[in-house]
């Protein structure tokens, strides 16, 4: 099955842009992903699976690496790139 992601990362401290920068090279570490960044978001594409353990992983290490972040997530059944 097909998944589609749109995520956004806020960061909890004034030098925001490191932390997301930091999340979207994590992502871009999975070579079966599809990933398309844009000033608002970034979407992920790719075997549900395979989406959900990025996420799971890149996730983590945000957390551990940066401490509070807020996630916001849009999950949609299917491969909906442009």
């Amino acid at each position: 099955m097909k998944l589609t992601v749109d995520i956004s990362k806020y960061p909890l401290a004034d030098n925001y842009i490191e932390p997301i920068k930091g999340f979207i090279d994590e992502l871009n570490k999975f070579e079966n992903l599809h990933i398309i960044t844009n000033p608002l978001s970034t979407q992920v594409f790719g075997d549900y699976d395979e989406v959900m353990a990025a996420l799971q992983a890149c996730i983590k290490w945000s957390f551990e690496r940066y401490g509070k972040v807020v996630f916001v997530c849009k999950f949609l059944h299917g491969d909906l790139r442009p």
